[in-house]
């Protein structure tokens, strides 16, 4: 009932109109009443819904020699003679109530009207009724219209701001007042069908004064439906001209580029999302501004702004039958009819007409992507994955060229596709599984820890690794539900290894994504406590790009300090690989580090790298950090850092990545 509520709360005739109103169940129970029931019979809504009407109810319905179930089921008005009523102050009288059935959301109501005499409750009744009348006449453009929907009153307020009068609009038609286009006519045609139902419309509309200027209006269309022979309709209108004004103005601002007059990117979003709705064919094309920043670096704003202008100016000469938007700083997205090879001529023609700043050409090229909906590919989103993955290429190739997707682009976005369409419902059912690969200590010899990996076998895609899913996972934003099922997995089997008596540490591998959720930890350490695990079972392995960020954020530093203090420890994964730093070291509860198996694979190979991993372990150990090595596959590999002093190690030498199943025979 809440919905129906709203809508007759927030409807203007309701509560406006000059007789009391209260809407009935099917049941006969008060479910509304506008004000003006509330005030003739000294009532409080909230206290009369639920309630059986004293007025008109099923019983009262029969006594008047009328069904109930006949009225819930007739098309007609019923008009009840002589209900005796109570009004305030104990006074009693009669009036005639009219019964209207409908239904709304599935659901039958009867909706009363109380039509009182101008002689009740000492004429106050028909006093206030006047007022009514008068406040909606001044407050209010105010239309009548007949069966036929002609015009057969219209108020001051209305003839001054249209600017009709009563000469050139009685008589007149609906359609009088609206424009003649296409729209217009199925705009009215759409408020009649409603009023024709009986219904109430309610809603903005956009009308013409006599003039052709266009003006906009809060329209309230309610039929007065008395008997079969009896019907007519108002219109109670506000002005709000100054508001869709406005409104415009703001989405001017918000979709217009202030520098070069394109639409900007949220409005690109809406153009594509439309014509995809239409079914339109059309082509994508993204293209960002060779080194600007090298451009921007040696000029002024001024000088830039003037840049992105001329640039602007080249785009709508070349491509004047398309739509052209700045998508980004030195970024422009286009939807355009146009072929291949006539967008990929736009080079030659920057070549042709070259930009002059201060009366220097400046060598301006483009990287561009062509992308086609629909044969590339079906959403906005992934139009736009599509052109920077294609960007990217073109400008690992040095730039300057409009490239379109390759068959091994097709292959590669189409399988990303397939995985993010499939991803959700295998998180659902929890089709993903765990893998654990043992990690050994070299001063006894005993596996002290697996390292968990997310494996996914789906019935179309096939595998799917953790290095192609998690960068997927990211993008869409599904990182943290992987999370959360890694976590949950790898406590319930820490639970079930505890009552096998097999004693090993998990180390699961964890996204700054993830951290960012404030509940991780909480998260954590409640899985942890749900299944009776002691959280220095757990080891939790980030990224250096991890601890850079994590540095930089306050409470994701807050929750790993948490976590550390409840005895979970972290481990720097893949160390060496990137932007190593001694002020995260210290900062971050650290107390591993894992040098990355590119780096150990080489170890053989030169000198050189013996002594760098060889440093890389001494400087662990003298942090007292536990050092583990990644990737170790020969005996050659086993023994040159056995020889090093590290601490333990990881890799097929000691064992592949396998199902905890698998992982106890192996033990065994």
């Amino acid at each position: 009932m809440s919905e129906i509520k709203e809508n007759l709360t927030d409807t203007l005739v309701f509560n406006h109109i000059p007789f009391p109103i209260i809407i009935l169940d099917k049941n006969g129970l008060v479910t509304w009443c506008n004000q003006h029931a509330e005030h003739v019979f000294q009532i409080k809504a909230e206290a009369v819904i639920g309630q059986l009407s004293s007025y008109m109810n099923p019983e009262k319905a029969a006594l008047n020699k009328h069904s109930w179930d006949k009225l819930l089921h007739t098309e007609e008005s019923v008009r009840f003679e002589n209900i005796e009523i109570e009004l305030a102050g104990g006074v009693t009288t009669y009036t005639t109530v009219v019964a209207k059935s409908y239904t709304f959301d599935g659901e039958q109501y009867v909706m009363t009207i109380y039509e009182m005499n101008e002689a009740d409750k000492d004429g106050s009744s028909s006093i206030e009724l006047n007022h009514l009348r008068s406040g909606l006449d001044d407050s209010f453009m105010l239309l009548y219209f007949d069966q036929e929907f002609l015009i057969t009153y219209a108020n001051p307020l209305f003839l001054k701001l249209s600017k009709w009068t009563p000469k050139r609009i009685l008589g007149k038609p609906v359609w009088h007042m609206f424009g003649d286009g296409d729209e217009d006519v199925q705009f009215v045609d759409s408020i009649l069908s409603t009023l024709r139902q009986g219904e109430v419309w309610n809603g903005e509309a956009k009308k013409v004064k006599k003039d052709g200027e266009i003006y906009w209006v809060e329209l309230t269309a309610i039929p007065m439906q008395l008997s079969s022979e009896d019907t007519y309709y108002i219109f109670l209108e506000k002005d709000i001209t100054a508001n869709k004004q406005a409104q415009k103005h703001l989405e001017e601002i918000a979709f217009i580029d202030p520098v070069t007059g394109l639409e900007n990117r949220h409005r690109l979003e809406q153009i594509v999302n439309e014509y995809i709705e239409e079914g339109r064919h059309f082509s994508f094309v993204f293209m960002d501004i060779d080194r600007f920043y090298t451009l921007r670096d040696v000029s002024d704003t001024d000088v830039e702004n003037e840049l992105l202008i001329e640039f602007t100016k080249r785009l709508r000469m070349y491509f004047s039958d398309s739509i052209i938007t700045r998508a980004g700083l030195h970024e422009f997205a286009l939807v355009t009819p146009l072929s291949n090879w006539f967008i990929e001529g736009f080079l030659h023609y920057l070549q042709q007409h070259p930009i002059y700043l201060q009366g220097t050409a400046v060598p301006l090229t483009v990287s561009g992507a062509i992308t086609k909906y629909p044969e590339d590919q079906h959403s906005f989103m992934h139009l736009i994955k599509a052109s920077y993955a294609t960007i990217k290429k073109v400008k690992e190739r040095g730039g300057s060229e409009i490239s379109a997707l390759t068959p091994d682009d097709h292959e590669r976005l189409s399988r990303k596709a397939s995985i993010e369409k499939h991803l959700i419902y295998a998180l659902d059912r929890k089709n993903l599984q765990l893998l654990y690969q043992p990690i050994v200590n070299l001063a006894n010899g005993k596996v002290e820890r697996v390292e968990a990996f997310v494996r996914w076998t789906d019935s179309e895609i096939g595998v799917v690794t953790p290095d192609e899913l998690i960068p997927i996972a990211e993008e869409n934003g599904l990182i943290n539900k992987i999370g959360s099922f890694v976590v949950e997995t790898a406590c319930l089997q820490l639970k079930d290894w505890k009552s096998k008596d097999i004693d090993l540490q998990i180390s699961i591998n964890s996204s700054i994504h993830e951290f960012r959720d404030k509940d991780m930890a909480k998260m954590l350490l409640e899985n942890l406590k749900l299944n009776d695990c002691h959280p220095s079972s757990l080891m939790i392995e980030i990224t250096e790009k991890f601890a850079l960020e994590a540095e930089a954020e306050r409470s994701i530093m807050t929750q790993m300090k948490n976590l550390h203090q409840e005895g979970i420890t972290f481990a720097l994964d893949d160390f060496g690989t990137g932007y190593a730093s001694f002020r995260y070291m210290l900062l971050l509860p650290i107390s591993s580090i894992k040098i990355d198996q590119m780096i150990i694979q080489s170890i053989t190979k030169q000198e050189k790298i013996q002594k760098l991993i060889n440093g890389m372990i001494q400087f662990g150990k003298s942090l007292d950090f536990q050092v583990t090595a990644e990737g170790v596959e020969t005996n050659e590999q086993f023994e040159l850092l056995r020889a090093m002093g590290c601490d333990s190690l990881q890799g097929y030498i000691i064992g592949h990545p396998m199902t905890a199943t698998d992982l106890e025979k192996w033990l065994g």
